[in-house]
């Protein structure tokens, strides 16, 4: 499966598209079922936090969504236009270096829901990277 791109205007009401776009994509790359809803609910933590940035920082520049298959795993990656100070990496299953993580932001929430979570800050802005299992499909 191609990458599937999303940008949208940062308004609350868009964050539900998102979510549903998500789970759709989630599906047709072969994201177990019973997974479908952790993929809805972290992606939605994830663009909740970059649409509030967005409206406080940036309100014309949109929020962007890439989601794809990366061998056996499906790959959301949720981006705001926020730069963020300091640029750093923050993974879950690591070190966490919570300097990179903007005030209100739902990491805990996202990480129990995602298989395995990134996020990196820079002059940019955030990019939350987000990764869950594909289930092999026989036809």
């Amino acid at each position: 499966m191609a990458t599937v791109e999303v940008t949208f205007t940062p308004l609350p009401a868009h964050v539900r598209t998102a979510r549903l776009v998500a789970t759709a994509v989630a599906r047709r790359s072969g994201v177990d079922e019973s997974m479908l809803d952790e993929v809805r609910l972290a992606v939605g933590e994830a663009c909740l936090r970059a649409v509030e940035a967005h409206r406080r920082h940036c309100p014309a520049e949109p929020v962007r969504i890439e989601m794809s298959n990366r061998g056996e795993r499906f790959e959301v990656v949720v981006e705001d236009a926020v730069p963020s100070a300091p640029a750093s990496v923050t993974s879950v299953n690591g070190s966490l270096d919570t300097s990179a993580i903007p005030a209100g932001f739902g990491l805990a929430v996202i990480s129990g829901l995602a298989d395995d979570v990134l996020i990196s800050a820079s002059d940019a802005g955030v990019r939350v990277t987000m990764t869950w299992p594909m289930t092999v499909k026989t036809e």
